[in-house]
């Protein structure tokens, strides 16, 4: 499995996405209500890159036939035919038993920065930065 620093977890705002290459592969970095997930983006229906597709969330009826949002900003649309995953699992939203996209694990850690052709010193991490495990 490889690791692969992304970014600073602070560069990657709610709501935001990054896609990236790792290991050959086009991976989207989502930050959902600064919680991070990793998609692979490529739509399983026609191969679309799927994760510059419109982030949006679920719209439900209630009993009255009232409609409302749900799950804002953990859903991404394809952008070529409107397919929905659900980007914290990468089920499909019409059929999350038999369509889905790749997942990856991702964290936040704590990396310290250090160069060993010049003299350190100790120093305090400030700022966490995005890890992708693939």
């Amino acid at each position: 499995m490889g690791r692969h620093v992304i970014c600073r977890a602070s560069e990657l705002q709610p709501g935001e996405v990054k896609i990236v290459e790792a290991e050959k592969r086009s991976i989207g970095i989502f930050n959902i209500h600064s919680d991070f997930y990793a998609l692979r983006n490529t739509c399983p229906h026609k191969g679309a890159p799927l994760c510059r597709g419109i982030i949006t969330g679920l719209v439900v009826g209630d009993e009255s036939l009232q409609m409302h949002m749900t799950r804002d900003g953990e859903i991404v649309r394809c952008p070529w035919h409107g397919w929905e995953f659900d980007i914290t699992t990468g089920r499909s939203v019409y059929n999350p038993h038999r369509m889905r996209v790749r997942t990856y694990n991702v964290a936040v850690e704590q990396i310290a920065e250090e160069d060993p052709s010049v003299e350190t010193y100790p120093v305090k991490v400030e700022d966490d930065y995005i890890v992708l495990y693939v």
